[in-house]
């Protein structure tokens, strides 16, 4: 179980001895260890091996659509997007969903339940509200969407007005995800997101008048032109907003690999010590105004299904972060996404042209992936307690494997020593406790038992793990 939510003191020298790069497990293996000979003929045989399970029916699905269009580019994103004022384009799109769709349901069947839904992008709401409707009725005749599940979608503040939120509430949307940054209008235009926080402000209080369940707001830190003191401006508007959730990401300058950040001079950028105040000003700013850390850069208000799951041991974790669902398979549709069924992992293609040209051809635009082999799905479990539920007991994961957890991991033991010494875990005889310090670094934690991470020690392509 997650220690307490009890305020925990983290300072700048604290962040700082941890201000080292790592994954952020929404899988395991992780999305860099993915190869090409996985094909979609792999991903077919996962797909009828769910269907021949027994239960297969009543294990529900969770579904991904990545919508990759956005109108106008801004210079931080790393995402997979398409910028564009031709809406048309989105026509053909979803005439392309609607054939990956039908692949799926030609094998798992029609009517398959589905408790989680995410539309993610790009930006979702370059659709318009006919597009919209056509691709929620096309993903309704197809799959059985279970009430009290969680339907959320990101939503660009500034592609949505009053009436466009009550479209979305009428389609079934009861999660929405803000897409902020910051408030601040110089660090807006610097990054070429000029959007007014009065705007945002008017939004969420008519999201909360058409009766959506939860609202996040996502922030990021290490912008240009941010100041630790200009930071604190957002903080407090952000907190004066009081979103369901927040979602606090660092900004990651990684311009040989994200075209648009060539845009972002590096003179603008603040400094590592103005980011190190930057995230130990937002922990303390969030804490003080009854958010619980959630983990993993995400805040909630206690009473908010997120908090309350961590609260009750009943964390999940998928590609779209924490989640209340139950562990389940991700159907993941569209350029560039990312699912799991089973014990396979898949990416479809990452361009338009190659993912339409494998849909004329009738096959899965999957082009990479990999089947989880017998020691990736034992520290999968081990990693995904620890990130879930901030502890694995031995005799878990001993029965559901038939291992000897010490024996089995014994330099993982030996090497969380050092973390013990810090203060971050504990360790007995019948497991390991991430203590309320550690949650804050889980990520450090969960490291010790990726068995690739200890091999490859080239850690540059990930995010810093506070």
């Amino acid at each position: 179980m997650i220690a307490s939510d009890a305020k925990v003191l983290i300072t700048e020298d604290i962040l700082s001895r941890y201000d080292v790069s790592g994954p952020r497990y929404t899988s395991y293996p992780t999305a860099d260890r993915f190869v090409e000979a996985f094909t979609s003929k792999d991903y077919s045989q996962a797909l009828l091996q769910r269907r021949a399970g027994a239960a297969a029916m009543s294990l529900p699905l969770s579904l991904y659509v990545h919508v990759p269009f956005c109108e106008s580019l801004c210079y931080y994103c790393a995402c997979n997007k398409i910028i564009t004022k031709h809406h048309d384009k989105a026509d053909t799109y979803l005439r392309y969903l609607a054939r990956e769709v039908e692949l799926h349901t030609d094998i798992i069947g029609r009517g398959q339940t589905v408790s989680q839904l995410h539309l993610g992008g790009g930006s979702p709401t370059f659709l318009n509200d006919e597009q919209l409707r056509d691709l929620m009725h096309m993903l309704r005749r197809s799959f059985n969407f279970t009430p009290g599940g969680e339907y959320s979608i990101e939503v660009d503040p500034r592609t949505i007005d009053g009436s466009r939120l009550a479209t979305l509430a009428e389609l079934g949307f009861n999660r929405l995800s803000f897409g902020v940054q910051d408030f601040d209008p110089a660090v807006q235009k610097a990054v070429h997101r000029v959007q007014p926080a009065q705007q945002v402000f008017d939004l969420v209080h008519e999201a909360r008048a058409c009766g959506f369940e939860s609202i996040n707001v996502d922030l990021i830190y290490g912008l240009p032109m941010q100041t630790p003191e200009s930071f604190d401006r957002t903080l407090a508007q952000v907190n004066a907003l009081r979103p369901d959730r927040i979602a606090l990401y660092a900004y990651a300058h990684l311009p040989e690999r994200f075209k648009p950040q060539r845009r972002i001079l590096q003179a603008d950028l603040p400094g590592a010590s103005a980011k190190l105040s930057m995230l130990a000003r937002s922990l303390k700013a969030f804490q003080d105004a009854g958010y619980v850390y959630v983990g993993m850069d995400h805040f909630a208000l206690p009473e908010d299904a997120l908090a309350v799951a961590k609260r009750q041991g009943r964390l999940h974790r998928n590609f779209q972060g924490y989640s209340t669902q139950p562990d389940c398979d991700l159907v993941a549709l569209g350029v560039s996404a990312i699912g799991r069924v089973g014990a396979v992992y898949s990416q479809n293609a990452k361009t338009l042209e190659d993912y339409y040209d494998r849909l004329d051809q009738g096959t899965f635009p999957v082009v990479r992936g990999l089947a989880a082999n017998w020691d990736d799905l034992v520290r999968r479990a081990v990693i995904m307690a620890i990130m879930c539920q901030g502890s694995v007991t031995y005799e878990s994961i001993n029965l559901a494997f038939l291992v000897d957890f010490p024996t089995y991991f014994a330099p993982e033991l030996e090497a969380l020593r050092a973390l013990q010494g810090q203060g971050m875990v504990e360790i007995d005889d019948t497991g390991i406790q991430v203590t309320a310090q550690g949650w804050y670094f889980v990520r450090a934690v969960a490291m010790v038992f990726d068995k690739y991470l200890q091999t490859d020690r080239t850690r540059a392509r990930f995010s810093k793990i506070i």
